[in-house]
């Protein structure tokens, strides 16, 4: 019994390898993608990065400018994730089944979340680019709309996951929507909705970035401005700089979310 289910998983091991296999070569071909050539341009790429990337003296007289532009990117990040938090709770306790008010706000809530998650940020920085111009408005309501989507998907799955005896025991006793949301809901759900809240905001840091080289914004314009003009050496510190306050916030988020889950 036990040799027919390994000769069973290993058969369809084998089919799902060749089909990946298959699919990879027709991507391959349909792309004019070669392998062989990818892979003997690695050394030259290094070459060029090792002799172009190098931070120089004068690159770090850059570092004023490109501290303001970090420290703006990480504030607008910041401002669109807790205000799509706030809109994303309301809307996410409307569309949980623990605490909704009715099917048809329900269903408004889960709608909104799925059209506005599905939307990649990039598509909402050229779509309001359009209607606000290059600036960081633009760059602000691409990161919140996107985050409000997200953000209200977890948030409803997070209270649709909260203990129903904690509810039903409350609204037992005669408690309103109100003490039931706040005394019941939101303190088991908290811990996560903060993890998610931290995790929105080192996302949102690498997005800006893509952001404001559309919107013309933050650290993202900055890399666009030294990238067009080919100073490649200021280019690199913009990217060590990025790099650097994403592992940093990453480590603060960590340790926040140690401390509260």
């Amino acid at each position: 019994m036990k040799i027919d289910v390994y000769r069973k998983k290993k058969r369809q091991f084998t089919i799902f390898a060749l089909i990946v296999l298959c699919m990879t070569f027709i991507s391959a071909k349909l792309t004019n993608f070669s392998f062989v050539q990818g892979i003997s341009s690695v050394p030259e790429a290094f070459r060029w990065m090792g002799s172009n990337l190098l931070i120089t003296r004068e690159s770090f007289e850059k570092m004023p400018s490109i501290l303001d532009k970090l420290i703006e990117t990480i504030f607008l990040s910041i401002t669109a994730t807790t205000t799509a938090s706030i809109i994303a709770l309301l809307l996410a306790l409307l569309g949980s089944q623990t605490t909704k008010v009715n099917g048809f706000f329900s269903t408004l809530s889960r709608f909104i979340a799925s059209v506005f998650r599905n939307i990649p940020i990039v598509a909402w920085a050229l779509i309001l680019l359009l209607s606000f111009g290059q600036n960081a408005l633009t760059g602000y309501f691409a990161l919140f709309l996107a985050t409000l989507g997200f953000l209200t998907r977890v948030f409803t799955e997070t209270i649709d996951e909260t203990s129903n005896s904690s509810v039903e025991a409350l609204q037992s006793t005669g408690a309103n929507y109100y003490q039931v949301v706040s005394k019941a809901v939101l303190p088991e759900c908290s811990p996560q909705m903060i993890s998610w809240i931290l995790f929105m905001v080192e996302t949102n840091i690498r997005s800006s970035t893509l952001v404001g080289i559309l919107t013309g914004t933050g650290i993202g314009f900055a890399f666009d401005l030294y990238y067009k003009s080919m100073n490649y050496n200021v280019v690199s510190l913009i990217t060590l700089s990025i790099v650097v306050v994403v592992i940093s916030i990453e480590l603060i988020s960590n340790y926040i979310r140690r401390v509260i889950l």
